[in-house]
Formats: structure tokens, C-alpha cells, sequence
């Protein structure tokens, strides 16, 4: 017993035998347990991925799997140095290392955790206007995550940084006069993020180009235009333009306008606002405002007829604007009433693509 007691004073660089078996036995203890129980959670998720489970477990989880190894060996060696006895110089190198290390472990906890709140509200809501804005908005936080890591590392380091920040401000302005353009982008796509002005699946008109919406992304966004060739428009060009969103549109207002020839008696012209509104109610999802003789054209007495499509769809106006006009061409036709030989019809609206 002596003999065992004498072997575990034994000193070995300034530590007596005893004490290096407690950091070791420290060391392993925090680097099996730790790693043990990552392991578990990461489990659990993956049993339960299919059925509902706690938003606690999924939190726990979402940590776990952003946990380096790296930091988990490096908390192991820390809670083992602190039981030992060791050079003041050592000592802050092991607080220093341990510092940044947890550091940018919180900052990868903090990024994850922004993330999965995003993704999952935008899976309770089925919000479709938070799918162009997600990665946009995921981006900024992570750039004011990392930039606020890097500067309370730097603080419990010893760095002034006060004075860094200054100096970063100065560098800053001169960067921003550089770089003008890409934080013009950047901060008109956190603008379409918030603002959200359209999203993925809106078919817009942007200078005469007409196109559905792909993407949002950082700098520009992605229209796939109605005769299939991609077009790219810079974010900050995008919100100074004139935005037609078709996406939003939620019925058509139709105009259209014909000619009869002149020497239609007046019985049969009385007649025709009526039989135009026949022919345009007879559909559902239309909604008839008015039809008036309103002008004496140079070769036709002009008729014009404003209704409502109750859809967005172009196809179904399409439709039934062919309807009426075989209507109307079909009771002309029975009545002896002969259309001009100068016609005229048009919509108020862009047609969307089919």
C-alpha cells in the first residue's frame, strides 16, 4: 500500500501520477459521454422522423448535428488541463483556443437555429411568398451572426475593438463606394424579401419582357420568358422598373369593340347592345358592365362592350371571348346585320403565359 501510494505521488511535470490519471480519466469520461449522447439524439430523430415528435427534440437534435467533433475533442482536453497543474503561459493558450472554438460553435448553433426557423415557417404556414425570400433572409443573418461572433471573440481575446470597429467603418465606406452596385443588389433583394413585391411563380411584365418568376436570388432574379429562354435581371435594375405582376391578378377586364356597316336600320342597331350582353352572360365566370353604340367610325358604325373575366387565366378568356365573338357572329348573321369592313378588339390587360 505504500509502495501504490509512493507510485501515485510520483511527479511528472509538476503533476504527481495520480493527478494525470484524473485528467485522463476526465478526458475519456467527457469525450465518451459527450459524443455518446450526439449520437443518441441524432437517433432518436432519425426513429421518430416519420411520426410527430416534440419541436424540444428537434431543437436538441438540430444541435447535435451542428456539434463538431473537433470542439467535443477540444472540451475534453480543456476539462482535463483545468485539473492539472500547468505553465501560466499554457494555460491562457488552453482558454484562448477553448474561447474561439465555442465561439464558432455558438455561432453554428445560432446559423442552424435562424435556419430551422425559417424552413419551419414557412412549413406551418405553406406561406408560398417565404420561398423567394428564405435563402435571402437566411444570408443577412448569417453575415450579422458571424460578424457578431467574430467581434466578442475578438473582445474576450484583448483586442480593442473599438478602434477595429472604426477602422472597419472607414474601410467600409471606401469598400461600399467600390462594390456600389453588389450591395445595390443585395439590398434591393432584402427589399424584395420584405416588401415581396412577387415571388417564385408570378408571371411578370418588366420592360416589355413578359416571364414567370424561377428565382430570387442574392444579386438577381431569374424569369423564364414566354418563348422559354432564361432572363436575368439585376435586383436593383428590377425595383427601379414598372412591374406588371400577373401573379396577382385575380379577374380579366376585357374591352372589345366592332363595326357594323351604315346602313343598318336603327331597329337593328337598338337591338345589338342587348344581344352582346346575352352572348357575354351567358358564361359564368363573366361579368357584363356595358355595350353602347359610341361612335361613327370613317367606314363603321362602332360598337364597344367593356366585361370581367372572374379568372386570371388567359386561356379560359381566350376561350370565351371566341365564344362571344361566334355568338355574335352567328345572330348578326340570322338578323341580317353586317359587320364593317374595318374591326377592331383589344384587352386592357397583358395576357399571362399559358
Amino acid at each position: 500500500m505504500t509502495e501504490l501510494s509512493a507510485l501515485l505521488d510520483t511527479r511528472f511535470l509538476d503533476n504527481s501520477i495520480l493527478q494525470w490519471g484524473i485528467a485522463l480519466l476526465a478526458f475519456l469520461v467527457t469525450f465518451t459521454i459527450l459524443p455518446f449522447i450526439r449520437g443518441y439524439v441524432r437517433t432518436l430523430r432519425k426513429r421518430y422522423a416519420a411520426t410527430r415528435h416534440p419541436i424540444a427534440l428537434e431543437i436538441v437534435s438540430l444541435f447535435a448535428d451542428r456539434t463538431s467533433v473537433w470542439f467535443l475533442w477540444a472540451l475534453a482536453l480543456w476539462i482535463a488541463e483545468t485539473l492539472l497543474v500547468v505553465p501560466q503561459r499554457v494555460d491562457r493558450v488552453f482558454d484562448h483556443a477553448m474561447l474561439v472554438l465555442t465561439a464558432l460553435q455558438v455561432g453554428m448553433w445560432a446559423h442552424a437555429a435562424v435556419g430551422y426557423l425559417l424552413h419551419h415557417r414557412r412549413g406551418v404556414s405553406q406561406d408560398a411568398d417565404l420561398t423567394g425570400s428564405l435563402a435571402i433572409v437566411n444570408f443577412v443573418a448569417g453575415v450579422a451572426i458571424w460578424t457578431l461572433v467574430l467581434l466578442l471573440a475578438l473582445d474576450n481575446l484583448g483586442v480593442n475593438i473599438t478602434a477595429l470597429v472604426a477602422g472597419l467603418g472607414i474601410g467600409g465606406i471606401a469598400v461600399a463606394l467600390a462594390v456600389q452596385a453588389v450591395l445595390g443588389d443585395l439590398l434591393a433583394s432584402l427589399s424584395i424579401a420584405l416588401d415581396k413585391p412577387f415571388v417564385v411563380g408570378d408571371v411578370l411584365n418588366i420592360g416589355g419582357v413578359t416571364g414567370r418568376v424561377e428565382k430570387i436570388g442574392i444579386s438577381s432574379t431569374r424569369l423564364r420568358s414566354i418563348d422559354g429562354e432564361q432572363v436575368i435581371v439585376a435586383n436593383a435594375d428590377l425595383l427601379k422598373s414598372r412591374i406588371h405582376n400577373y401573379g396577382r391578378m385575380f379577374e380579366r377586364r376585357v374591352l372589345f369593340k366592332f363595326g357594323v356597316a351604315y346602313d343598318t336600320p336603327r331597329e337593328k342597331l337598338e337591338k345589338i347592345p342587348a344581344l352582346v350582353e346575352e352572348a357575354v352572360r351567358q358564361h359564368d365566370k363573366t361579368r357584363f358592365e356595358r355595350s353602347h353604340f359610341v361612335a361613327f367610325g370613317d367606314f363603321a358604325l362602332q360598337f364597344e362592350t367593356v366585361y370581367f373575366v372572374l379568372d386570371a387565366d388567359y386561356l379560359r378568356y381566350a376561350n370565351i371571348q371566341q365564344a362571344i365573338n361566334l355568338r355574335l357572329h352567328e345572330e348578326f348573321g340570322r338578323r341580317g346585320v353586317q359587320f364593317a369592313l374595318s374591326t377592331e378588339r383589344r384587352t386592357l390587360e397583358l395576357p399571362s403565359s399559358d
